[in-house]
């Protein structure tokens, strides 16, 4: 049987590491859930307005969105909670490097092994938040998580976020072909 509830809803997001750079050039990265695809080729972010990632994307107009993994959790989630505001030098504090991304002006975190390199379509602001749509100009990935030339999720170990119980979970094995699982029913 079914169990109802008040509020709420469960919602597995994956957790987007969103680079930019600050005023000055130093680079910066923040952990955001409320994020994803829209259509075959933009994301779409919700940030609050008053995050300095948001700062840096309303300025430079371009950045950076690598993929969190379990390998890499406690600085993914590290960058979540520390604010570039408070802590200038944070990706150094919890031992990311980057490299500057050669589409966007944006930093690429050289630890996390996917990343979409995006510029700027849209700023809204609308329900308290800052929603973001870029187009997604590049993608970045590291030769292990290749599979046959295209990137295996399965190879990168990447997380999502559980809203239900708060806790990040690693993405697991394929368990179907899309498109192709149903047709037994047709």
């Amino acid at each position: 049987m079914k169990q109802s509830f008040e509020k709420g809803f469960f919602a597995p997001l994956p957790v987007l590491i969103i680079g930019t750079y600050n005023a000055n050039g130093t680079p910066n990265a923040m952990n955001a859930a409320w994020g994803g695809q829209v259509g075959m080729s933009q994301i779409s972010v919700s940030l609050s307005s008053d995050h300095k990632t948001t700062e840096n994307i309303r300025l430079n107009r371009e950045f950076t969105v690598a993929y969190a993994t379990a390998e890499h959790i406690a600085a993914c989630d590290y960058v979540g909670i520390v604010s570039g505001k408070n802590e200038e030098n944070k990706l150094e504090k919890c031992g990311f490097t980057v490299t500057k991304s050669d589409k966007v002006n944006a930093p690429v975190i050289d630890q996390l092994p996917v990343t979409i390199e995006c510029k700027v379509t849209d700023i809204q602001e609308e329900f308290g938040e800052t929603r973001v749509v870029a187009e997604v100009v590049g993608l970045k990935a590291d030769e292990n998580v290749l599979t046959d030339g295209k990137v295996d999720y399965s190879k990168a170990g990447l997380v999502i976020y559980d809203t239900a119980t708060k806790c990040y979970r690693k993405v697991g094995e394929s368990v179907a072909a899309a498109r192709s699982a149903g047709r037994k029913f047709q």
